[in-house]
């Protein structure tokens, strides 16, 4: 029998999970391809290439997927990305709104918008600076 607070934890962050899985199915469409790795879906290739490249970035979370450029960078932000995932499981379907607002406060002041994000300074504090690699390319 599962245990009952990581079904929770997946209900609760089911809003946010089914974004991931709705661009992680396009990214699949587009060539990707999707792994399941400790209870997350990972996607990488495809449409999850072409635009995490625009915007910067390598991986990125939503609820119980990632999306990547690549396989490589997959392994490189992974512990980065499931520090994302346990904070999407005690938010549930407010930590994208959260995590946005924060992130225009902090921009309004004059902050870094992604990395003084208190979200992503958790991250960035729980994981190895050489393996979390400031969640960059």
């Amino acid at each position: 029998m599962r245990d009952p607070r990581r079904i929770a934890a997946y209900l609760w962050a089911a809003p946010t999970t089914a974004v991931g899985l709705f661009w992680g199915g396009f990214t699949l469409l587009t060539g990707g391809r999707a792994r399941i790795v400790q209870g997350v879906v990972e996607f990488h290739g495809g449409f999850a290439d072409f635009y995490l490249r625009r915007v910067g970035f390598g991986a990125i979370t939503l609820g119980h997927a990632i999306l990547a450029r690549d396989a490589a960078r997959l392994d490189l932000h992974r512990e980065h990305e499931h520090v994302h995932v346990r904070q999407v499981e005690r938010w549930g379907p407010f930590f994208l709104p959260a995590y946005l607002i924060a992130s225009a406060w902090i921009w309004a002041r004059g902050g870094r918008a992604y990395r003084d994000n208190p979200f992503e300074r958790e991250a960035f504090e729980l994981t190895s600076p050489e393996r979390s690699n400031g969640a960059r390319p």
